[in-house]
């Protein structure tokens, strides 16, 4: 059994003979506000200029249309899609892990990152890792967590307070 040819679904603005309101609010290729006419009428005077009516605004009262060309107006809205999207930035957790007798040049080595991530608009996740006896002196993990967010507390803010988690203790920095 063959399904039946249907056209794909439309996608984008629609144009031409696809504008369904009665009438629009037309504006012409340089940018002038033509007024409010029926959609048939604008429909002419665009593909006697050439171009095709393409509906700007749907959600206006007339809808706004104008003389464009929809091919070059579908490839710019694209271009400019995929320009925005580039420009995205997702921000990760990087995971930085010490140990609660840290040395201070390791510690230092780790805050230089943490501070590079922070300013790379990245959240930091700071993790206190106990081995053996080093769990009866939980105390000691705090005091190194705490003399980092006070470190970094011009440029990040606590998203998450340190909290056991089994053997490690687990803090989250943010980027202010």
């Amino acid at each position: 059994m063959r399904r039946p040819m249907t056209p794909p679904p439309m996608t984008g603005p629609r144009f031409n003979q696809f504008i369904q309101a009665p009438k629009v609010r037309v504006i012409d290729e340089n940018g002038e506000n033509l007024g409010v006419m029926f959609t048939r009428e604008a429909f002419e005077q665009a593909q006697s200029v050439g171009l095709d009516l393409v509906e700007i605004s749907p959600g206006a009262d007339p809808p706004v249309a104008k003389f464009l060309d929809i091919g070059r107006y579908k490839y710019e809205a694209q271009k400019k899609a995929n320009e925005q999207r580039k420009k995205q930035k997702t921000q990760e957790i990087k995971e930085i892990k010490m140990r609660p007798n840290i040395d201070d040049h390791d510690y230092d080595t780790k805050m230089k990152k943490v501070v590079e991530f922070l300013e790379d608009g990245d959240k930091v996740k700071l993790t206190m890792r106990f081995r053996g006896r080093e769990m009866a002196h939980g105390q000691l993990g705090m005091a190194v967590l705490q003399r980092a967010s006070e470190q970094v507390a011009d440029l990040a803010k606590i998203e998450a307070h340190p909290r056991m988690e089994g053997r490690q203790m687990l803090m989250v920095l943010a980027p202010k």
